[in-house]
């Protein structure tokens, strides 16, 4: 009987060969046997039996010691390497002083970790710097800068985008205690930190700044592509980048940088119409403030009574302070030659940046100001970092530069066109404080770099008078763009000021404040008649809220010291401008009505902030020399009448009683003393006032009685 089909096919199964499919291994015989082998073995000296272990080391409470830890940092598990860094933070919390013999090895071990694969790692060693670096003095970390800036640097162009966005965290940590080192050369051609960094930046961005002659007007850019980041990745890197740049610009001792609401007023916007610079530095320390005892760098008498400064005591030892304020003022030639590379370089960078910050813009300004959309904070905080960025790099650039190409000019203008649709920027249903914070800074930025491009045109025109040419062609084109942009933002400041917004609180921030005084100089004297209506109503809004604000609040000072120069102004025989405090009987009396309110601030504000009596004091002093026209004799008298309870009052029931005169320190008690002898001699001057300036001669006999300041008093009361 023939075999069946099944057993001829079975049989001729074992002798066929199994056809190989392309990119399939071959499989391996069912029969093959397992050659490999593991074995294990012993890391000597560490796991020898035999090792001398010091039983006196502090370790964790799994016995382990910190070469034990710093060994575990560099296995393999990354599990191991997040307990090293659990028992580093255990074993230094508990043994501190180890930290002095092993920083230079703990540095370096941690350092290797930045660009770790493993993200929980990465998290746990944020997290390690974070709780670690504030402990450490910064001379004892610079040192060690360069390790952290070289693998920092080496992960911002990691092949994994994870690592790169972690080093972008590593390094706004880094700013905060050791920013000297990483933006050291950032500005320069050569390969410094800072440069390295930079382009790190640049190339998360998809940005580049490799141009083909190093020239600002070349047209050859090298970009780099293909960086895809999320929007919470995005804007990691520029609020990182931003932090860089600010760092960078204020350690370069950029004027306009270093503004801050603590210190005093620096009107740097006021400079470009003086006539000289030198013109402008002698406007700006009739009023700036100065520290009790003056540094010993600067050796310069005082104009105003020599006496009030006591004599130097050589025989001292200077302190390293006093010797690092000399350093720096005998520096201020160097950084002065270097100015001009930063400034080109900004140009470079700004040309660079430019199609990144206007496409990000678009992607997100139309979900942030959707008006009955709902408000990302993502993207609500990416539009704030992006016009942030542009005020930082436009901003340097237009206010320390006047010849600026035209090309800058124009990108700012782009940039500004696209945010004018959207201004004033307003949250439409959301309650959130932080998003009305956000809304409130863009609108400023929006007003601040309105105010740089008229500024700027300001310049230009008025150096156009001075040399006897016009030409209005080229302006031709903006200017109704310009007048547009500074009515919006008239409107915007008026309400403002005067407490109208209908998201912001009535109470202006000094940070705020002090933004928005670039955009009320550059509408107030603008010398363009169809604009002399909003310049009116943006003046007097601004004396307005110098005097309505509350004479504590952080604004206050700011106020005083912006409306003080308006006022002085008149008197600067050097100064080119069209502002004109006294330009009207109307506004004269305005600013009659906020002098006459600064005895009250006097008072209220006490001894509790130094700095804005000495504003004062230096401001009516400055005034009562230089003698402005449209104050007028009844000015003077009401204001010796009201400061006549800022040295003595007389109460009904505790009888008399010192003013807050008596809370000064010597140096401003002097400075008071000089003020009121030069008001003095003023309405005598001007025609002898018996029943306005004896009670203020006798309530300052009563306050200078049995002190210090009776002899000074009596010496500068004969002189009258």
């Amino acid at each position: 009987m023939p075999k069946s089909a099944k057993k001829r096919k079975d049989k001729a199964a074992d002798f066929a060969k199994a056809k190989l499919k392309l990119g399939r291994e071959k499989r391996a015989p069912s029969n093959v046997i397992d050659t490999s082998f593991k074995a294990r073995s012993i890391a000597l000296p560490t796991q020898s039996i035999a090792a001398v272990k010091d039983e006196t080391a502090p370790t964790t409470k799994r016995k382990l010691t910190i070469n034990d830890l710093l060994t575990h940092l560099k296995h393999y598990n990354p599990s191991v390497k997040r307990d090293a860094l659990a028992g580093l933070n255990e074993l230094l919390e508990a043994h501190w002083s180890l930290i002095n013999k092993n920083l230079s090895l703990l540095i370096n071990q941690l350092a290797r970790l930045i660009n770790d694969e493993d993200a929980s790692v990465r998290k746990q060693l944020l997290a390690f710097f974070t709780w670690l670096l504030p402990r450490i003095p910064q001379e004892d970390l610079i040192p060690h800068a360069s390790a952290l800036v070289l693998f920092t640097a080496s992960a911002q162009t990691h092949i994994f985008p994870e690592i790169r966005i972690d080093a972008v965290r590593f390094l706004g940590l880094l700013l905060d205690f050791i920013p000297v080192p990483l933006v050291q050369g950032w500005d320069s051609t050569d390969s410094t930190n800072g440069k390295r960094i930079l382009e790190g930046y640049l190339g998360n961005l998809s940005a580049g700044l490799k141009y083909g002659d190093g020239d600002a007007s070349s047209s050859t850019v090298v970009t780099s592509s293909g960086v895809i980041l999320s929007p919470t990745s995005k804007l990691a890197v520029l609020q990182s980048f931003l932090s860089f740049l600010r760092t960078g610009l204020s350690i370069g001792k950029r004027e306009r940088i270093r503004q801050d609401s603590h210190n005093a007023l620096h009107a740097w916007y006021m400079s470009q119409f003086f006539t000289t610079q030198n013109a402008f530095r002698a406007f700006e320390e009739a009023l700036r403030p100065r520290l009790e005892q003056p540094s010993r760098a600067d050796l310069s008498t005082s104009g105003d009574y020599s006496q009030t400064y006591s004599l130097y005591d050589y025989e001292t030892p200077w302190t390293m302070q006093e010797l690092e304020n000399t350093l720096q003022s005998s520096g201020d030639s160097k950084r002065e030659n270097s100015g001009d590379s930063t400034l080109s370089f900004l140009l470079r960078l700004s040309r660079t940046l430019h199609p990144v910050l206007v496409s990000t813009f678009l992607d997100c300004a139309s979900a942030v100001f959707t008006p009955d959309g709902k408000e990302s904070d993502t993207e609500t905080m990416m539009v704030l970092a992006v016009s942030r960025l542009v005020s930082l790099l436009y901003g340097t650039i237009l206010s320390e530069n006047e010849d600026v190409p035209s090309s800058t000019l124009s990108e700012l203008e782009n940039f500004l066109g696209y945010m004018t649709p959207y201004f004033p920027f307003s949250p439409s249903n959301s309650r959130d404080i932080k998003i009305i914070e956000s809304f409130q800074d863009l609108n400023i930025i929006y007003c601040e770099l309105t105010s740089l491009l008229v500024l700027h045109s300001n310049s230009i025109s008025l150096n156009r008078a001075t040399n006897g040419s016009s030409t209005q062609t080229q302006q031709s084109k903006s200017s109704e763009a310009m007048k547009l942009r500074v009515r919006l933002v008239s409107e915007y400041i008026t309400k403002l000021l005067r407490g109208q917004s209908g998201h912001v609180s009535q109470s202006l921030s000094g940070a705020s404040y002090l933004a928005l005084l670039p955009s009320i100089w550059s509408i107030v004297n603008n010398s363009n008649a169809e604009l002399s209506l909003s310049a009116s109503d943006v003046l007097q809004a601004t004396l307005e809220h110098a005097k309505k604000s509350p004479s504590k609040s952080s604004a206050k000072r700011l106020a005083i010291e912006f409306v003080a120069r308006l006022v002085l102004l008149d008197t600067e025989s050097q100064f080119r401008g069209s502002f004109r405090a006294g330009g009207s009987d109307r506004m004269g009396q305005r600013f009659d009505n906020w002098l006459i309110h600064l005895p009250q601030v006097l008072w209220e504000i006490g001894g509790s902030d130094p700095m804005a009596t000495e504003v004062i004091f230096r401001f009516l002093l400055r005034l009562l020399q230089r003698q402005p026209s449209f104050i007028v004799a009844e000015t003077i008298s009401a204001l010796s009448a009201r400061l006549v309870p800022y040295f003595a009052v007389t109460h009904s029931v505790r009888g008399q009683r010192s003013g807050p005169y008596s809370q000064l320190s010597a140096f401003h008690k002097h400075l008071c003393l000089d003020m009121v002898s030069t008001l003095l001699a003023y309405v005598n001057q001007s025609g002898p006032d018996t029943q306005r300036v004896c009670p203020l001669v006798k309530a300052v006999r009563l306050a200078v009685a049995d002190t210090g300041e009776q002899s000074y008093w009596t010496h500068v009361w004969r002189d009258i």
